[in-house]
C-alpha cells in the first residue's frame, strides 16, 4: 500500500496533530458504530470504502473497540459550525465527529484520502493493507458556498457523466452544483406541460468544432436531455453527499433552443421565428424572448416544475436548495430596439429603455419565485434596474459586479472569468487544446482570493461563496470536461474550503508536493486530468481553432 500522511491532504485542514508513527489498520473484524444522524455518511462509508477495501463494516456496539465511530457533536457544531468536523484515529480505531450531518460527511472525505489513493477505487486491489495514521484533524470550510457551474447545453452530458462529477464535487468539499440546463444551443430538462421544449429543443442538427471562426463543423445531430426522473435521481443522489444542486434556465437571452420549439416566445414582428432552429455555433445569439404577458406565463409554468423537481431542503442541510438560477446575462437588446410590440411594453411600464425592460423581466421571476420561498439568483447583468432583497448575484465579469452587490446588501458567489473559467486554457503553449480566452495555471487558480480587499468587514459577510464554471464549447466528451477541470478544480477547492492566506503568501510549492500524491488519487477515479508536463498526444487537438485573446469573454 501506499501511506498518506496528514500533511498530504487536499484541500488543507485547518488543524492536524501527527500522534506518532503507529497506525490504526482496517481488517476484517472492524465495525462501524453509527450515531444518530450520520445514516447518510454510514451509508456512503460502506457503499464507498467498502467497494474499494472489501471490508464490510458490520455495525459495531458502543463499547467495542476496532471500531469507526460516528456522532454528531454539539461541542463541534458550537466550535466548528455544522460543516466542520474533528476526526481522531488511535491505536484502537477512528472517531469522527460532526457539527452537523455535512460536517461528518467531510470528515469521511478526509478519512478516505488518509487511507491512500487505492481507497478511491471501485474494487479491491490484491495484497493491499488499509493502515490510518495516528492523528488529530480539526477541520471547517472558509466558505458556505463552494461551487462548480456545468454548463451541459453547449454540449450534453449524460446522467452517469453527471453523477460522476457529484462524487468528484464531494471528493473536494464541493457543495454547490450549479446545473446550466438551458442556452440558445439546447433545452436539457423535460418540461411536461411543453413537450416540445426536449422534442425539438434538446438537439442541434450540427455542431461548430472549436472556436466560433473555426473553419470546422461536425457534421452529425447532437443533444440529449434529462427526464423529470432522472433530475429526481440526480438531486437525491446530490443530496446524500451533501451537495446543493441549483438549476439555471437562462432568460431572457441565451433563449433560441426554447424559441425554436415555441416561436411564439420570440420577437415575433421582427422575425420569423418559425425559421430557427436549434443553434449550431458558439456566442451570444440575438434571438432573446419577448417582453409579453404570455412569455411570463409559459416560463412560470416552467419554473413551476422546476420548482417540484428541485425542491427546498426544510432541514437545511442544504442550505443552497432553495436557490433558483435565471441567469439574466447577455441579453442582446437588438430586436426589442425594432420591435413596435417591445417599444409599446416600454412605454407602457413607463420605463426609460431596453435595459430597463431586461430588469422588468427578471424583477418579475425575482418576486414571484420570493412569494413561493425561494430566492432568485443571476449573473450580475441582473443587478442593473435593482433587485428584490433576497436576490443574490453571480460575480462572473470581474469582481466588480459582486463589490456593488454586496455594498447594497446582496449575497454574492464570486466566480470572475479572469480566475475561475475552467474553459480557459492552461498553458500558453501550442499543445494545449482549443486554447480559450485567458492562460490560466494551476498556480493562477490556487492564488484566486474570492474576497476583494474593497470590501469593508460587514460588506465581506455578503461574500456568501465562490465557484469555478465549466463552459462546455470546446467540450465534447467527458474525456475534455476533465482535461479542463483537472487540477485545477483541486486548487480551486482548496481556495474555498481552506483558511488560506493573502495569494501572494501561498504556498504554491508545498501545494504541488500534495498534488504528487492526489494525482494518484484522481488516477484511481480514472480522471482525464491535464498533466503537469502538458496534455498526452490524445489530448491534443491540432489545427482546431481557438480563441487565444486575452480579454474576450469565453463564450462570446
Amino acid at each position: 500500500m501506499v501511506r498518506t500522511d496528514v500533511t498530504d491532504l487536499i484541500p488543507r485542514p485547518g488543524r492536524t496533530t501527527e500522534e506518532g508513527a503507529g497506525f490504526f489498520e482496517l481488517r476484517p473484524r472492524v465495525r462501524l458504530v453509527a450515531g444518530e444522524g450520520t445514516a447518510r455518511t454510514e451509508r456512503w462509508l460502506r457503499g464507498t470504502l467498502g467497494a474499494a477495501t472489501g471490508l464490510s463494516l458490520p455495525p459495531g456496539g458502543a463499547g467495542d473497540e476496532d471500531v469507526i465511530r460516528l456522532d454528531i457533536d454539539p461541542e463541534v457544531t458550537a466550535d466548528l459550525g455544522e460543516e466542520g468536523y474533528r476526526l481522531a484515529v488511535t491505536p484502537s480505531g477512528v472517531h469522527l465527529s460532526g457539527g452537523g450531518p455535512a460536517g461528518l460527511f467531510w470528515g469521511a472525505q478526509t478519512l478516505r484520502q488518509l487511507l491512500g489513493p487505492d481507497a478511491f477505487r471501485r474494487a479491491p486491489l490484491p495484497g493491499r493493507r488499509w493502515r490510518l495514521p495516528l492523528t488529530r484533524v480539526q477541520d471547517s470550510p472558509r466558505f458556505r458556498w463552494r461551487g462548480l457551474m456545468l454548463d451541459v447545453s453547449r454540449h450534453f452530458m449524460p446522467k452517469d457523466g453527471v453523477l460522476r462529477y457529484l462524487d468528484l464535487l464531494a471528493a473536494h468539499k464541493l457543495n454547490v452544483f450549479h446545473f446550466h440546463l438551458t442556452d440558445d444551443q439546447g433545452w436539457r430538462v423535460q418540461i411536461k406541460r411543453y413537450p416540445k421544449l426536449t422534442e425539438v429543443g434538446s438537439w442541434r442538427a450540427r455542431t461548430k468544432f472549436g472556436h466560433r471562426a473555426s473553419p470546422l463543423w461536425e457534421e452529425k445531430p447532437h443533444g440529449g436531455f434529462y427526464t423529470q426522473d432522472d433530475i429526481r435521481e440526480i438531486v437525491a443522489y446530490a443530496a446524500e453527499r451533501h451537495i446543493s444542486v441549483v438549476p439555471e434556465i437562462d432568460i431572457p437571452g441565451h433563449s433560441q433552443a426554447a424559441i425554436a420549439a415555441y416561436p411564439e416566445l420570440g420577437n415575433t414582428d421582427v422575425i420569423d421565428t418559425t425559421s430557427l432552429s436549434v443553434w449550431d455555433t458558439w456566442g451570444v445569439s440575438k434571438n432573446v424572448l419577448a417582453p409579453t404577458d404570455n412569455v411570463l406565463r409559459f416560463y412560470e409554468g416552467v419554473f413551476e416544475e422546476l420548482l417540484e423537481l428541485f425542491p427546498a431542503d426544510p432541514t437545511g442541510s442544504l442550505p443552497f436548495s432553495a436557490f433558483v438560477h435565471v441567469g439574466g446575462d447577455e441579453c442582446a437588446k437588438d430586436q426589442w430596439r425594432q420591435s413596435p410590440a417591445a417599444q409599446a411594453r416600454v412605454k407602457e411600464l413607463g420605463l426609460a429603455d431596453e435595459d430597463e425592460l431586461q430588469s422588468w423581466f427578471i424583477r418579475h421571476f425575482d418576486n414571484w419565485l420570493s412569494a413561493r420561498g425561494r430566492r432568485l439568483i443571476g449573473w450580475d447583468e441582473i443587478l442593473e434596474g435593482g433587485l428584490a432583497k433576497g436576490a443574490a448575484v453571480s460575480s462572473w465579469r470581474g469582481y466588480q459586479g459582486g463589490i456593488t452587490a454586496a455594498r447594497a446588501g446582496h449575497d454574492v458567489v464570486m466566480c470572475p472569468e479572469q480566475q475561475v473559467y475552467l474553459d480557459h486554457r492552461q498553458d500558453a503553449g501550442e499543445d494545449e487544446p482549443v486554447p480559450i480566452g485567458y492562460v490560466r495555471t494551476l498556480e493562477d487558480v490556487y492564488r484566486f482570493e474570492p474576497v476583494p480587499p474593497q470590501l469593508d468587514e460587514a460588506e465581506a459577510r455578503h461574500v456568501i461563496g465562490t465557484q469555478a464554471n465549466l463552459w462546455t464549447e470546446v467540450m465534447e466528451s467527458h474525456a475534455r470536461v476533465d482535461y479542463q477541470a483537472f487540477p485545477r478544480l483541486a486548487a480551486f477547492a482548496e481556495v474555498a474550503w481552506s483558511a488560506l492566506p493573502a495569494p501572494a503568501e501561498r504556498d504554491f510549492a508545498d501545494f504541488e508536493r500534495r498534488m504528487a500524491v492526489h494525482y494518484r488519487r484522481l488516477d484511481a477515479l480514472g480522471v482525464a486530468y491535464r498533466p503537469p508536463a502538458g496534455p498526452l498526444p490524445w489530448q491534443r487537438r491540432p489545427g482546431v481553432l481557438g480563441r487565444p485573446i486575452d480579454g474576450e469573454p469565453p463564450n462570446v
